[in-house]
């Protein structure tokens, strides 16, 4: 039977490229072990490498030398053995790798090993970067070295660092938005820092939505307080002219009746001359009791459910027109509202003050001091909306006790 050395060099080509895939499906399976931390396996893929690459030596010396002259003692025996014993050998071996690194494979798909870990991580859709306290890299996934890549142009290589530029911030890297999350951990007695980017583009724009609404919102909330503040207004102009209708109507119907009356007929104009006069006596009665009387009235019966003495300093000051006796009303209802409601007051105060220039309604309650700044919300806000519409000013003053300070402009 024909020896290996006298095959052509064709056949022995080969057989050397047999073993030389020999060699290589063992690196394989050697590869894997050991980042499987099988060592185990890598002793026994380390066999079937080292047959393999003995046997390609063997020829690769016979095809330098062409033929076995000159070839070590090993050489020549072997390349003397006919060569279906090598086929058999060379069968044999590649059975071995194949078994050793199918062995290798399904350990690595049926067991979580290190790199079933490093696989998985690598496959998250979101960035992990696992530092010590020296900031030394232990692990970091495909994820957050690429985001790492585009956020400083550099390869990562120090935790720390990571941690300063992104640490608890939301950043944009590959034109979408990433939340960095810190948190510490201790494996084996040692202090670790992991660091986890997660992808919250989604909700970062639906964050600027809702943000975008609440100031739309917040912008009709104000329109609407507005709105609010002035139907009390409306309503109030609506009855003084539907009153003053009435008493047009009453007028034109006692004229008409007056010009009816027959002459000489005493008794219809005894009747006429005494409605007149009633009528009169009415008016007469209404121009004493005016608006002020009402309002006034109207705030000592508010004082009064509220159980709070009002004490009046001065009189409403006659410089003061119409619109703003109507707005110092209302300011001095709110304020007898909030002294009761807020501080708790007993007594509050009204008093006026002048300058050559402003007219000063102060408020002043008994009741609790606010603690921090006052912010003017719901009656007060609408209140200094109505003020600014007339160029009056609506302000706070702490000391001793509390007050609230109205101030117009003379003959505003």
């Amino acid at each position: 039977m024909t020896p290996v050395y006298q095959l052509t060099d064709f056949v022995r080509s080969l057989f050397s490229l047999w073993a030389l895939t020999i060699c290589l499906c063992s690196l394989f399976g050697l590869v894997r072990s050991i980042g499987q931390k099988r060592y185990r396996f890598t002793v026994l893929s380390l066999l079937p490498f080292l047959c393999g690459y003995f046997l390609w030596q063997v020829l690769f010396d016979v095809h330098v030398t062409g033929g076995v002259e000159g070839c070590s003692a090993s050489t020549k025996v072997l390349c003397k053995i006919p060569y279906i014993y090598w086929i058999l050998i060379l069968v044999a071996v590649t059975s071995a790798a194949c078994v050793i690194y199918a062995m290798v494979r399904r350990y690595g798909m049926s067991t979580i090993t290190p790199d079933a870990v490093k696989q998985c991580l690598d496959r998250i859709p979101c960035g992990v970067c696992c530092y010590g306290d020296d900031g030394r890299v232990l692990f970091s996934n495909v994820c957050m070295n690429r985001l790492y890549i585009s956020i400083t142009g550099e390869r990562l290589s120090d935790g720390r660092k990571l941690n300063e530029i992104a640490g608890g911030k939301v950043l944009t890297a590959e034109e979408r938005k990433w939340r960095f999350t810190e948190r510490d951990l201790t494996v084996d007695g040692e202090d670790l820092h992991e660091l986890i980017a997660s992808d919250v583009t989604a909700e970062y724009a639906k964050t600027e939505a809702l943000r975008r609404d609440k100031e739309e919102l917040s912008l009709l909330n104000d329109k609407l307080k507005e709105y609010t503040a002035e139907i009390d207004d409306t309503v109030r102009r609506r009855e003084i002219l539907q009153a003053k209708i009435n008493i047009h109507d009453a007028m034109n119907r006692l004229m008409l009746s007056t010009v009816a009356v027959e002459k000489g007929d005493t008794a219809a104009e005894d009747k006429i001359f005494s409605l007149w006069e009633q009528n009169a006596l009415l008016l007469c009665m209404e121009a004493d009791r005016n608006k002020d009387t009402e309002e006034t009235e109207g705030i000592g019966k508010l004082a009064d459910a509220l159980r709070i003495r009002i004490v009046w300093e001065n009189d409403l000051p006659g410089s003061m027109t119409l619109k703003q006796r109507e707005l110092f009303f209302l300011a001095a209802k709110e304020a007898l509202t909030n002294a009761a409601k807020h501080a708790g007051a007993r007594t509050l105060t009204i008093s006026f003050e002048e300058t050559e220039d402003l007219i000063n309604c102060i408020f002043a309650n008994d009741g609790r001091l606010p603690e921090g700044d006052v912010r003017f919300a719901g009656g007060l806000y609408n209140l200094s909306l109505l003020a600014g519409k007339q160029g009056a000013l609506i302000r706070t003053e702490i000391a001793d006790n509390f007050k609230l300070i109205l101030a117009f402009t003379k003959f505003a």
